[in-house]
């Protein structure tokens, strides 16, 4: 492995990832893509959450503490002031994909699909881990303001069922 330093969000760690510190680069690498598809719906993480995973990827504290500090940042912050809902959302789901990240175990399939949206939005929203009941049409910033064709909200769970046995079948 080559020695290269990390960095996550405009927060540049200097410390390098030495031969033997795998754990390390996969902590990284896990809170690199957990920031990065918040940024992708066009949400920013807060410094705080940046420290926090800072402190995990050096070992400092588990993942599992980084929730909790992350989840009593705003607790707190709730109670003394307004509450910055964009990088609440993002920060708070940040972690839980970096610790999903973490997980060896994954099943490939709509019902697991399902639980980990439960995992990662629970108590941001109320529609976590559940087929919606509606159709929707919504405009992708990322996509310059189109839309993507989204499933008629009847035939989901049907859709999902093909799109993942398609998708079993492919070989990378």
């Amino acid at each position: 492995m080559k020695i290269c330093p990390i960095k996550i969000g405009n927060l540049n760690l200097k410390n390098n990832i030495k031969q033997g510190e795998l754990e390390r680069a996969e902590k990284s690498e896990a809170w690199q893509t957990a920031i990065g598809l918040q940024a992708v719906d066009g949400l920013n993480t807060s410094e705080y959450l940046l420290d926090t995973a800072k402190d995990h990827i050096e070992g400092k504290i588990t993942i599992d503490e980084a929730q909790k500090r992350i989840h009593s940042y705003y607790e707190q912050k709730s109670t003394r002031t307004e509450t910055k809902n964009e990088t609440k959302e993002a920060d708070i789901v940040s972690a839980r994909i970096t610790k999903f990240l973490g997980k060896k175990a994954f099943q490939f399939s709509p019902a697991e699909w399902i639980t980990i949206h439960r995992r990662l939005f629970e108590g941001v929203f109320d529609h976590t881990g559940k087929i919606r009941q509606y159709n929707i049409l919504k405009k992708e910033w990322i996509l310059n303001g189109e839309t993507v064709i989204y499933a008629d909200f009847n035939s989901i769970k049907d859709t999902l069922d093909y799109d993942f046995a398609i998708e079993k079948q492919f070989s990378y």
